[in-house]
């Protein structure tokens, strides 16, 4: 039996893992960190995804739909090592969620499925941790499915994702008899006992069925460490072999480098390979120590560093913000400092002070009370009112403002208005409550209609939203027909557009002179540079001016739909002594962009999102002709043991109410998945039929 892992847990920075669990939907990271709950002692008993019962899908909704949509976070401990985790969403709708856990973490754990690899979503929260820097080791799950092939998913994972994987078990039997691993390491085997109750591992011998395949493969991974680190090459050419210390050395420098991926593989349902993934985790992910000092903005605009260190002063970002029967919780991640109960705390950003009530160590739904929090931890505390996601707190004295996690765009909007006119003010306090929670939720009116309009990632996304407000809030509303957020753009722009903007009513009156050039840009963001010369402009006006270019972009000329993928260049103005103003260059920016936009060359953009359907092969013609109808443009098909998987980039307007039509054309049998695939121009023959925003 394995030893016992549980020495006394230390509370040094060195001693944290702060991870989360990233993968497709379906893929099992749910139930990777049920088991991981349950082998670290932290849970007594293992719940189902499939029975509703596991710890941190305990929202009604999680729980009735089997997918995990909000990310919870757990802690137990291992190794005498406190490890914070994680449990993220898969499902591409909240991706945003993935984004603000991405930004709090120090390493992951990846996810993929034995049988289908690499996955759309799996892809799309790769380049999310490599947007942030995050360290990943990889967890290939499901090994006792049917067609579960340990090597075909690492082939994945290097093609495309093009990293190094680094495979350091080999499995012992193949699906259904799929028993435990050959550590290649250590050049042992663990073996699970058989049945998914199983609590823990046999060591062994290396069978000597598979002796000579692992010594291959111990071999291979040798060669591969030392072709990417320069210890073990040197290791390698003078012994011809890399010891077992030297690899795990390696091995956790490659991870940290992000420059090779661990591979380990088990079945989570059945318990096999959790033990080894908790040790990995520990031998190859950052603590919060290993991790360099933030970097921020002080009072005076200039770039301080923070180390993580508790005697720093204290600074935390805040990522989550939730309402529960406790009370608010704003989750924090302390990057520097230490944090004690009733301590005050400022907002950097707003100058804004604040009481902690309670510091909670967070067990999904459930709460341990805590005296302080110190460098490394992730909590939630108890009494901060005004705090929202990204929002950074600190010492009084020591004001650092932390770059806050990005919010993506939303791309699918509802109207949503009370059923009874007596809920109409309940309605706009949940509305409030879900933006306040869920910063990619957009609540605005409609200044046409007079419609409140709720905009968000997916329909999906929209759904659990309505649903939070009937069945958390008690208000029965009523829901219009998705729409899409289509975007505009410029295709050819304008130079020298001059615009004054002069005002006099008897008070002070309003001066400003601009002179623009508009052009295009090849990605949908927005751009903004002053080219003044001499003083004609100062900088504070000139800051005025492109922030009122950015009021300009909410509504564009083609139907009001917000502007996207430009550069706007202040080249020339011109001031008055008296009455020119930060106000008056804010209105003559934004005036001056719309009028600019009214003579470009403008293009109407929509959506797209990538779409893989999987279904019989004998469906496979009447996907294609549905993805036709939608305007899909097949990218891929293949086939394989009677099932096909088609890859097709589609509009997503035209993706509304497809679940519904694949389940009807083959009776239940097909799925399908989406990820973001950027925009694309809205054809002359629909967008002539869009009504305006």
């Amino acid at each position: 039996m394995r030893a016992n892992r549980q020495p006394r847990t230390t509370t040094s920075p060195t001693a944290v893992r702060n991870l989360g669990i990233l993968a497709h939907v379906d893929a099992g990271k749910t139930t990777i960190t049920e088991r991981i709950l349950f082998t670290t002692g932290a849970i007594h008993k293992r719940g189902e995804v499939h029975h509703g019962t596991t710890v941190t899908d305990y929202d009604p909704q999680e729980r009735d739909r089997g997918i995990t949509i909000f990310a919870a976070a757990v802690s137990c401990a291992w190794g005498g090592h406190r490890v914070n985790l994680i449990d993220t969403p898969g499902h591409v709708d909240f991706s945003d969620e993935v984004e603000r856990s991405l930004r709090v973490l120090d390493g992951a754990v990846a996810v993929f499925d034995a049988v289908a690899g690499v996955e759309p979503q799996s892809e799309t929260v790769w380049r999310q941790a490599d947007r942030h820097g995050v360290p990943r080791i990889a967890f290939v799950n499901k090994l006792d499915r049917a067609g579960a092939d340990l090597d075909t998913a690492v082939a994945s994972i290097r093609e495309r994702l093009g990293v190094v994987p680094l495979v350091v078990q080999l499995p012992i039997g193949a699906e259904d008899s799929f028993a435990g691993v050959v550590d290649l390491l250590a050049m042992r085997s663990l073996h699970w006992r058989t049945g998914s109750d199983s609590d823990g591992y046999q060591e062994g011998p290396v069978p000597e069925a598979l002796r000579e395949e692992a010594v291959r493969r111990r071999r291979l991974l040798e060669e591969t460490v030392a072709e990417l680190h320069a210890d073990a090459l040197e290791e390698f050419c003078s012994a011809s072999a890399l010891t077992e210390r030297t690899l795990v050395r390696a091995l956790r420098e490659l991870t940290l480098r992000g420059e090779g991926v661990v591979v380990l593989c088990g079945s989570a349902y059945r318990n096999r390979g959790i033990e080894p993934l908790l040790d990995a985790v520990l031998a190859y992910l950052p603590s919060p120590a290993d991790m360099p000092a933030v970097r921020g903005l002080a009072a005076d605009g200039v770039e301080q560093e923070r180390a993580p260190d508790p005697a720093e002063p204290f600074t935390a970002l805040a990522f989550k913000v939730t309402a529960t029967a406790t009370g608010r919780l704003t989750y924090l991640r302390v990057y520097a400092g230490t944090l004690r109960k009733g301590a005050t705390v400022l907002d950097a950003a707003t100058g804004r002070t604040e009481r902690v009530g309670r510091i909670l160590r967070v067990q999904a739904d459930r709460h341990e009370e805590r005296e302080e929090a110190v460098a490394g931890d992730i909590v939630a505390v108890i009494g901060l009112k005004a705090a929202r996601a990204g929002t950074t707190l600190c010492a009084p004295g020591a004001p650092l403002v932390l770059e806050p996690p990005s919010v993506a765009e939303p791309v699918v909007s509802v109207a949503v208005e009370a059923r009874r006119n007596s809920d109409t003010g309940r309605l706009s306090a949940a509305l409030a409550r879900l933006a306040e929670e869920d910063p990619s939720l957009v609540v605005r009116s409609d200044a046409e209609s007079g419609q409140t309009v709720l905009s968000g990632m997916g329909e999906l996304h929209l759904e659990v939203a309505v649903e939070k407000i009937r069945s958390g809030h008690g208000v029965e509303v009523v829901v219009g027909r998705p729409q899409v957020s289509y975007r505009e753009t410029v295709v050819r722009g304008v130079s020298g557009l001059v615009h004054r903007h002069v005002k006099q009513d008897g008070g002070a009156g309003q001066f400003a002179h601009v002179v623009l050039d508009v052009e295009p840009l090849e990605e949908p963001c927005f751009e903004f540079r002053s080219t003044v010369v001499g003083g004609r402009v100062p900088q504070e006006y000139a800051r005025a001016v492109e922030a009122g270019c950015r009021d300009a972009l909410a509504e564009g000329p083609l139907g009001g739909f917000p502007v996207t993928g430009l550069r706007v260049t202040l080249t020339d103005g011109a001031t008055h002594s008296k009455d020119s103003s930060e106000m008056a260059f804010r209105a003559a920016g934004r005036f001056g962009l719309r009028e600019a936009l009214r003579l470009s060359t403008m293009e109407l953009l929509e959506p797209l999102v990538e779409v893989t359907v999987t279904v019989p092969e004998d469906g496979v013609g009447g996907v294609l002709g549905d993805l036709a109808a939608r305007r899909g443009r097949v990218s891929g098909s293949t086939a394989e043991a009677g099932t096909a998987v088609i890859t097709a980039a589609v509009p997503l307007a035209e993706l509304f109410g497809y679940a519904s039509r694949l389940r009807g054309r083959t009776q239940g049998r097909g799925t399908f998945t989406t990820r973001p695939a950027g925009l694309a121009p809205v054809p002359a023959s629909v967008a002539g039929a869009l009504p305006a925003r």
